[in-house]
């Protein structure tokens, strides 16, 4: 993927998910990738309310929809007015998460945007393990948002881990925030460092293997480098030594990052199998936006 093509922005319309349309109306505006915003009514929790009122289940959903598709013209008018993009609008009831892999598919979307917070996509893939399964296959970037977008993203921190997924995280990180500078990250360790320790291993020996292998990083991270296109004029390289999932966090408010891309899937087979184990920690921890890059 060298552009985007067209955002998927899905919202359960609180006031909270309005954030994450908002970015998703930069991002287009930026990228001039088309941009439609989804609603996906449960109605489930209604079917009390549908005896009390004595409707049938096609008059509720009806109602459900209307109202929705009312509330998403209205946050449509809005974000053109505000960004001048002109979205386009889907509400429809079922589950969200098969919903949700419905409509990236039938649109052909290449990033799907959502909020961190209320009744949003992110806490059926942070909390279900049937997300868990639809983040673990799908081929869609997702954009977490976390805050209120002022501005086009200024600074983008992307860890890499030297695996067939960091080139490919590079790239979306140049294509959703093309004129950010970014801060490409390794966080390194030594290998079989504790076991080295319980062995009795002085420091001094112990250094020089750090020493080693941030020399063998700093190599790599620069043909990284080179190998994404990346200008030293607008990119940021740091290696450092520790564990990742704190690193990552430390970095982001170090740098002053307001947005982290991250590869789903690190170099275990775990991680090949279920969300990464660094990519949950960072979307629960962060401060700024997260990126999932897939």
């Amino acid at each position: 993927m060298t552009s985007l093509t067209r955002i998927l922005a899905a919202t359960d319309l609180s006031a909270p998910a309005r954030r994450a349309m908002e970015r998703a109306a930069l991002v287009s505006n930026d990228t001039a990738a088309p941009l439609d915003l989804l609603h996906v009514a449960n109605l489930a929790p209604l079917e009390r309310l549908r005896q009390f009122m004595d409707t049938t289940p096609g008059e509720m959903e009806r109602r459900v929809l209307d109202a929705a598709r009312r509330r998403l013209h209205e946050l449509a008018a809005s974000l053109q007015q505000r960004y001048g993009v002109v979205a386009g609008t889907h509400a429809v009831a079922g589950s969200l998460i098969a919903e949700l892999a419905k409509r990236v598919d039938s649109l052909a979307a290449d990033l799907l945007v959502c909020g961190a917070k209320g009744e949003s996509v992110i806490r059926h893939f942070l909390l279900g393990t049937t997300a868990l399964r639809v983040l673990s296959t799908t081929t869609c970037p997702v954009l977490v948002v976390k805050q209120s977008p002022h501005e086009s993203y200024r600074r983008l921190l992307v860890p890499v881990d030297f695996s067939r997924s960091s080139l490919r995280t590079i790239g979306h990180a140049r294509i959703i925030a093309p004129k950010a500078d970014i801060v490409l990250l390794h966080v390194f360790e030594v290998p079989f460092e504790g076991k080295l320790r319980y062995a009795s291993v002085d420091e001094e020996t112990i250094n020089h293997y750090r020493t080693v292998a941030r020399q063998e990083a700093t190599q790599e991270l620069g043909a990284l480098c080179d190998e994404g296109g990346l200008s030293p004029r607008d990119t940021r390289r740091i290696v450092v030594h520790g564990d990742p999932t704190l690193r990552i966090i430390e970095q982001e408010q170090e740098q002053d990052c307001d947005l982290i891309v991250i590869g789903k899937h690190g170099k275990g087979l775990l991680d090949e199998l279920l969300l990464g184990r660094v990519a949950r920690h960072v979307l629960a921890e962060s401060q700024g936006d997260v990126l999932v890059s897939v």
